[in-house]
């Protein structure tokens, strides 16, 4: 700092003094405001014990959500309750909830892992039915995370520890409803919605979503998805083989892929290869199980009629999304490879994942 003359010494000085006088002059003006007026009222202003008390308080717990190969979801049974739950439980005091999410999988799975992608942060209210009163239940902020797909070798590698976690196994979507309360069922379905939507963490107030996307509205796996798990072949079905059913990749000019939803039961389906307009259909393959073929074809759409049964929506969704939506086995790898190289080859976009969109009823045009 430069040196000082005693001129500039006491002008220093004048000018601290005048500053002092001023912040002495604004806080007095303040402690005014705050005052309480005639009347008694204070304003806004609280202290902050008062501010303290005011606040709700809540718990908070983190809980993980894991998925096999086939897209069933982790759950395990434990020793305090009759309803299975997701892995997971509170956060204690002073730690980070994606914290508590990695500890809590240690401690209950003998797994280590770090979950920083949230699907989901639900709000439980604290009239939620369940509770008991002496709990004093405030209501809960639950963070979900993705704790990804778990291999075999993986879920051979899970440990319990002595006591808490009775077992686990791994659940259709469809039948968490019926394993869980109501409220962890809802949640563990709309935080699966959200990692296929791949559109961010999803706000949930009691397990809905409070912007539901295409998939929620839909109620999506809901219902049993129909187990295709035959092998896959590349290319046309024999002649010698019966077809039960045929279906097509049919792509939009992004890349995406059409795909059904049936409105009453959420089941998705790729859609018949004659649903829309299209260009460079190919036979893609076909699955085989003993019980006949499933053959695909890929073709480029060029546009849709109007809807001519309202009992489905329309979709454009990216192909690996369709898979997750489908129960195929193993074989859903070729199959996805199979549908990636017929994009290539028709000159289309890697798709981006974004949550599915529906298409309109009148129909569309490319």
């Amino acid at each position: 700092m430069p040196q000082l003359t005693d001129q500039a010494e006491t002008d220093q000085a004048a000018t601290d003094q005048a500053e002092t006088e001023r912040v002495a002059c604004d806080r007095a003006a303040c402690d005014r405001a705050a005052a309480p007026d005639d009347h008694g009222r204070a304003g806004t202003w609280m202290t902050p014990e008062e501010y303290g008390a005011s606040r709700a308080a809540v718990w908070t717990a983190a809980v993980v959500l894991v998925t096999d190969t086939d897209g069933r979801i982790l759950v395990q049974s434990v020793d305090y309750r009759a309803d299975r739950l997701l892995p997971g439980g509170a956060v204690d005091a002073g730690e980070a909830p994606s914290a508590a999410a990695a500890r809590e999988l240690r401690e209950e799975l003998g797994v280590d892992g770090h979950y920083p992608r949230g699907l989901a942060v639900d709000w439980i209210p604290a009239d939620t039915p369940g509770f008991p009163p002496e709990m004093r239940f405030p209501g809960e902020i639950l963070h979900v995370y993705d704790g990804g797909t778990w291999t075999a070798e993986r879920i051979d590698a899970v440990r319990l520890p002595e006591q808490e976690v009775l077992g686990i196994h791994f659940a259709e979507p469809a039948d968490l409803p019926a394993l869980m309360d109501a409220g962890d069922a809802r949640r563990a379905l709309s935080a699966l919605r959200a990692r296929i939507n791949g559109s961010g963490t999803a706000l949930l107030e009691d397990g809905r979503p409070t912007a539901p996307t295409a998939l929620d509205r839909l109620g999506v796996l809901r219902t049993r998805r129909t187990p295709q798990h035959g092998t896959w072949h590349p290319g046309p079905v024999p002649a010698q083989l019966p077809v039960r059913d045929h279906s097509g990749w049919l792509f939009g000019p992004d890349g995406r892929v059409l795909l059904l939803i049936a409105r009453a039961t959420g089941t998705a389906h790729l859609p018949p290869p004659t649903a829309g307009s299209t260009t460079g259909a190919v036979p893609l393959g076909y699955r085989h199980a003993g019980e006949g073929a499933h053959a695909r074809t890929a073709a480029r759409l060029t546009g849709l009629p109007p809807a001519a049964d309202p009992s489905y929506a329309r979709l454009l969704a990216t192909p690996e999304q369709v898979c997750e939506l489908s129960d195929w086995g193993p074989a859903g790898a070729d199959e996805l490879a199979a549908v990636h190289t017929a994009r290539a080859r028709l000159s289309l976009p890697v798709p981006t994942r974004t949550p599915p969109t529906e298409l309109p009823e009148d129909g569309v045009r490319w």
